[in-house]
């Protein structure tokens, strides 16, 4: 297996201005943070945004003027509210926003990590968002060709960047996720680059007889980051530090 190791600035090197990123976790958890970070460092700007729930990730990059675009289902900080610099950057016209929804979302990922052109989804016909989607060439309505029905294929999102954080990690990128998943797996698969970040490298050893979460087909690097969700929590290693997301958020 080759040796797909890096340094965490060689890893920020392969996301390029204009790019759409997605990112690991949800809200308060397992967010990429060290490599956000260390992109910010590297005055990487302009970036399309794509994923189901982001939180504390999403509303640090906006605030550090990152982000053009955003393709969200729910832009959360939970009981803190909807992220400050988030909405007012989308009130304001500086971030262009496009909401999705949670099973629409998940059926773009899938589709993209399935490398199949669409996925069909039912539920949100009637719903404002369809015209809206229809519009920005995400989401077509179209008859079922058994029944005659409407429905609602969503076309695959194919990210050009996926940043996972992970519990473990072997050099060649075969990954390791305790706890919730979350669209991580899908993630993986359907981005054009792959970049894992680890709390922990182990020998390949280690995955013999275990199915890794995400498998080293689809990692272009891996980069050790011990404590690289921090602020925000790691299953089973260390809880959100809400104070700290809040500071660095916050204004």
């Amino acid at each position: 297996m080759p040796d797909k190791l890096v340094s965490m600035e060689e890893a920020v090197a392969l996301v390029k201005e204009g790019q759409t990123i997605t990112i690991s976790g949800i809200s308060f958890y397992r967010n990429p943070m060290a490599f956000i970070f260390a992109l910010e460092r590297a005055g990487v700007r302009n970036l399309g945004f794509t994923d189901r729930e982001p939180g504390v990730g999403l509303e640090y990059m906006v605030k550090k003027g990152m982000v053009r675009s955003v393709r969200a289902a729910m832009v959360s900080l939970e009981w803190f509210g909807i992220p400050v610099n988030f909405r007012r950057s989308v009130e304001r016209g500086e971030v262009e926003f496009l909401e999705d929804t949670c099973g629409a979302f998940m059926a773009g990922i899938r589709a993209g990590a399935f490398g199949i052109p669409f996925m069909p989804v039912r539920g949100v016909l009637g719903s404002d968002l369809v015209q809206l989607h229809e519009r920005a060439g995400t989401w077509k309505v179209v008859k079922d060709p058994f029944t005659g029905e409407e429905i609602v294929l969503v076309r695959a999102i194919v990210p050009d960047v996926a940043v996972i954080h992970c519990h473990r990690s072997d050099p060649s990128g075969n990954a390791e996720i305790l706890g919730p998943v979350y669209e991580d797996e899908f993630k993986a698969r359907a981005a054009k680059v792959t970049i894992i970040t680890a709390e922990e490298i182990v020998d390949e050893d280690y995955f013999k007889g275990k199915r890794p979460n995400v498998h080293s087909e689809h990692v272009t690097a891996v980069v050790h980051a011990p404590g690289g969700a921090k602020p925000t929590g790691m299953y089973g290693l260390y809880p959100a530090d809400f104070e700290a997301c809040w500071e660095l958020v916050s204004g």
